[in-house]
């Protein structure tokens, strides 16, 4: 390890395993509130008939298309709403490993890395916030 390295305590080695647990992280938090909210939906509509289930055919209501509504209905235990931030947190860790790649270049003082790095998380957030 060089000393610039060791200076500012990124390595590369650090730093991909540090991204390696942040995408293994945000991947199981994901997995495991879908599953939760799949556990709910199966208990809040154990006894509804396929007639019943017709909502699918609908495509989500409006209040679980905005943010703020998933979350209100995560809270409340509705598990379609938790199924819904399930999926936002799958979404988000490949934005927070740019987020992320983005702290670790400047940590190695890349400054080109950095600036594309910072394009490409411009561009996803553009495209989830304007999508």
């Amino acid at each position: 390890m060089d000393d610039t390295h060791a200076q500012h305590g990124w390595s590369p080695r650090r730093f991909e395993t540090l991204i390696g647990q942040l995408l293994r992280i945000g991947v199981g938090l994901s997995a495991a509130v879908v599953f939760i909210g799949g556990v709910l939906f199966l208990v809040q509509y154990w006894n509804t008939t396929a007639e019943g289930l017709r909502v699918f055919n609908n495509g989500e209501p409006d209040v679980l298309r905005h943010i703020s509504g998933i979350v209100h209905f995560a809270l409340t235990l509705h598990s379609r709403g938790m199924i819904q931030v399930g999926l936002l947190i799958l979404i988000a860790t490949p934005v927070a490993r740019v987020a992320f790649s983005v702290v670790g270049f400047a940590g190695e003082r890349d400054w080109l890395y950095v600036n594309v790095t910072l394009a490409v998380l411009a561009i996803l957030l553009f495209g989830l916030i304007f999508s």
